[in-house]
């Protein structure tokens, strides 16, 4: 019998990194959360797989043609950044993109077919990246095309979570007029963290702010919560109340998170206090909501997280989540 929780490892999958940025080197988070799996007890408890390559197929599926031909052009190049100068453009980096973007396709073939009931994909949440613009470390938008591959599959409704410290702006500008998905997004204000957007009078944040709830025949299905900078677990809890109203309705065929322990205290990335507990929470409630409503069907995607300790804590606590929620 097959354990029911699946997570993808790989050479390509770890090389998502840059060695000229001491935060976000190749290996290192792959490499920490193998370690946290095997110090939990966690190793024999799931099925491994290496992640393979996505078919260009499914990458078009979200974004154009010249986007992709673009990517691949300038990283085989290695020609300069693929942004405003956060992205450089390197040939490993690209080959690391096709692979998240090829075990999130392979992880929903696999729950669809009933296989497993939930996936794991630690290194992915490239939530950032535009239909036609690489942003700030993100190529392809994975939860973006997950998001559209199960669309084109005919499933549905769909529920997207995402608890990254960053506003998730592709996902959001990707499927803002999609009545067929739910989409909650918990995240620090984009007054304080990339990407920056100046409170308005009378209006807000620009971006991820609590008037973003979807466009045109999407209205209402998207719901996006900032928190403050230095918010912990009892903020987060209120945030995540509000959520559950939005939850009460909806009854998904497939649910697909990015947890995002970038939230963690400690990152320095951002300026949130959270515990582990209150993502764990969250993988915890989805699993309830994916075995009453998609057959146990949930992918969590790793998003954002630069600091060891949180990724050992983080990761292996949320793996630890999925196994027991799911034995």
């Amino acid at each position: 019998m097959k354990p029911p929780v699946l997570v993808y490892r790989g050479e390509a999958l770890g090389a998502y990194g840059y060695a000229e940025k001491p935060w976000f080197l190749p290996d290192v988070r792959l490499q920490a959360f193998l370690r946290a799996a095997e110090a939990r007890g966690l190793s024999e408890r799931v099925r491994w797989i290496e992640a393979p390559p996505a078919a260009d197929a499914d990458i078009l599926r979200f974004h154009p043609p010249a986007h992709l031909a673009m990517i691949r052009r300038r990283c085989a190049a290695e020609d300069g950044a693929l942004d405003h100068g956060a992205t450089p453009a390197r040939a490993s980096i690209e080959r690391a993109a096709t692979h998240v973007v090829g075990a999130v396709i392979d992880a929903i073939d696999r729950l669809l077919a009933g296989e497993h009931r939930r996936a794991f994909v630690p290194i992915s949440g490239f939530h950032h990246a535009h239909r036609e613009r690489v942003r700030s470390y993100c190529l392809y938008n994975d939860p973006a095309i997950a998001l559209a591959y199960l669309r084109d599959r005919g499933v549905g409704p769909r529920l997207y979570v995402d608890t990254d410290v960053h506003f998730g702006d592709g996902v959001y500008e990707g499927f803002a007029d999609d009545p067929d998905l739910v989409a909650i997004d918990i995240h620090e204000s984009t007054n304080t963290l990339w990407p920056y957007s100046p409170a308005v009078p009378g209006v807000g944040a620009q971006a991820g702010d609590r008037h973003e709830r979807g466009r045109g025949p999407g209205r209402g299905t998207k719901l996006n919560l900032p928190l403050v900078a230095g918010a912990g677990d009892r903020h987060f809890a209120g945030a995540w109340a509000e959520a559950e109203r939005l939850l009460e309705g909806a009854k998904p065929a497939f649910i697909v998170v990015t947890v995002g322990i970038d939230a963690l205290a400690g990152d320095p990335m951002a300026h949130l206090n959270l515990s582990p507990a209150a993502l764990t929470g969250v993988v915890r409630r989805l699993c309830e909501l994916a075995d009453q409503h998609a057959e146990g069907r949930l992918l969590v995607l790793g998003g954002g997280g630069y600091r060891l300790e949180s990724i050992a804590r983080g990761w292996g606590g949320i793996l630890e989540a999925l196994v027991e929620a799911s034995s």
